[in-house]
């Protein structure tokens, strides 16, 4: 498997250090609001190379922090009126929530920053033992970023750079405008914990460092997060981690590209900022992990409603095919012919190509690609005669839907009972177009006894009528069935 690693700013082949072992951390959300869809591709994109690893044999140990004591908490926290705990609590269950609803794996392992503060009081010591931080008189310790040679190696940034527009803000005591704070001194009200600088908190960069030593070996295998965690946080994870051990951090940094909304980037401020709430109030959250994965991951995704319903039709596409397919094999008598030679072909292919977009830096947006080759090749032998009902075709079909559902498996979609996936996304689609059930129910209704009536221009009418509601009536002769167009 090929890998891009940031900090090489290429492809490489991926290989873990130890053996079958890979060691993974990914740095997790700040717990002061609900996760937005940037939150959800990050934990998508890590979730599937999770997956995709373990499908490879691989003994993944997966380490995603919780930062649950941040300027940001602290500032909501106040605001609310609760505590800074309870506040950060409450979103670290809100994480779950929605995670589990895009059927994201947890974690193995899932620390908080509050559980590790002797970890992070120890690091700080051993980085200004070593000459790397320096304490200041009001309590504040700070890292000293020239000290480091290596720092920028990641995001490709240079001191002199740098330099040019950093200031010392009134009140800091910074030895240098680059450095940056270890450990916070405590303002009034605000949580602490005991120090050898005096009461205070850790810092934001000081707790990923922290952590991922405790649970992971240096160098660990892979360390992830979004692009905006790059620079500085991830720069800084750097320069305290390899200051303070002389180890390699991590062998690849693997960071997803960003979130914009109809071509602009996500902010409050402009009014286009959604969580995924927001969406999956309107959409299945399948859907909405379905589209997170149309895009390569590295590459910027712009969403929109537009995009997210052509990636609706997309899935109910396939979980069609499912359905017919399973069906076709319960029903099915099989003459003896064989598969012909360019259908048995192009499901290898399609197979090899599967694997190879995988292993091409996780393409899943290629990957999807072939999956939708296999159910074209699914409908293409349902409507030979001749294919559908023999053994060969009942073996490709057997073989098509193994590989979706083992693929799906990796993907982390097509999971679902293809008649209860569609039967929700039914209801999800009425519900968004304001549409009752039962009054489409009651209009099926009217229509089929119009058509026993034989008064077939009311049946025409209410046809039409079902159309400006977005429903479709095929009848069969099992009776009329209908759909959300």
């Amino acid at each position: 498997m090929r890998l891009y690693n940031t900090l090489k700013r290429k492809k490489e082949e991926f290989v873990p250090l130890n053996g079958n072992q890979v060691n993974l951390y990914a740095c997790g959300i700040t717990a002061y609001d609900l996760c937005h869809i940037g939150h959800a591709r990050s934990s998508v994109v890590f979730d599937v190379l999770v997956r995709y690893l373990r499908f490879k044999g691989y003994d993944v140990t997966f380490v995603r922090n919780f930062t649950d004591i941040d300027d940001k908490i602290i500032n909501r926290a106040n605001e609310t009126g609760v505590t800074a705990t309870e506040l950060a609590e409450k979103f670290i269950g809100e994480f779950y929530v929605d995670m589990d609803r895009l059927n994201i794996l947890r974690a193995d392992i899932e620390p908080k920053c509050t559980e590790h503060i002797p970890e992070m009081i120890e690091l700080t010591e051993t980085l200004i033992n070593k000459g790397h931080a320096y304490a200041t008189p009001s309590g504040d310790v700070y890292f000293k970023v020239r000290s480091f040679e290596g720092y920028g190696k990641l995001s490709g940034r240079n001191i002199e750079d740098l330099q040019s527009g950093a200031r010392i803000q009134p009140g800091e005591e910074k030895v240098d405008p680059l450095d940056f704070a270890l450990w916070k001194a405590a303002k009034p009200g605000e949580p602490f914990w005991e120090s050898p600088w005096g009461q205070g908190r850790p810092g934001w960069h000081l707790e990923c460092s922290a952590m991922s030593e405790k649970y992971l070996p240096l160098p660990f295998d892979i360390h992830g997060g979004g692009q905006d965690l790059s620079f500085p946080h991830h720069e800084n994870e750097i320069a305290q981690s390899e200051a303070s051990t002389g180890k390699e951090m991590a062998r690849f940094w693997v960071h997803n590209g960003f979130v914009q909304i109809n071509s602009e980037k996500m902010s409050k401020s402009l009014g286009n900022f959604f969580t995924i709430r927001d969406i999956i109030d309107k959409f299945l959250p399948e859907t909405l992990r379905y589209f997170l994965l149309t895009m390569h991951y590295r590459s910027p995704l712009d969403f929109s409603f537009e995009a997210l319903e052509e990636a609706e039709k997309g899935i109910r596409r396939v979980y069609a095919a499912l359905e017919q397919t399973e069906e076709a094999l319960q029903k099915g008598k099989w003459s003896r012919a064989a598969l012909p030679e360019d259908i048995q072909a192009e499901i290898a292919e399609a197979e090899k190509g599967w694997a190879d977009a995988m292993e091409d830096d996780m393409n899943t947006a290629a990957a999807l690609g072939h999956m939708f080759t296999l159910i074209r090749l699914a409908g293409r032998i349902a409507e030979d005669k001749s294919l559908r009902k023999s053994e060969g075709g009942r073996d490709a079909w057997t073989r098509i839907l193994e590989d979706v559902r083992t693929w799906g498996g990796v993907l982390g979609i097509f999971t679902e009972s293809p008649r209860v996936f569609l039967d929700n996304l039914k209801q999800c689609m009425l519900e968004r177009n304001g549409i009752q059930s039962a009054k489409v129910e009651e209009l099926v209704a009217a229509r089929q006894d119009a058509r026993k009536n034989k008064d077939f221009a009311r049946s025409d009418e209410i046809r039409d009528e079902l159309i400006e509601l977005g429903i479709e009536v095929k009848d069969t002769p099992q009776g009329p069935v209908w759909d959300v167009i």
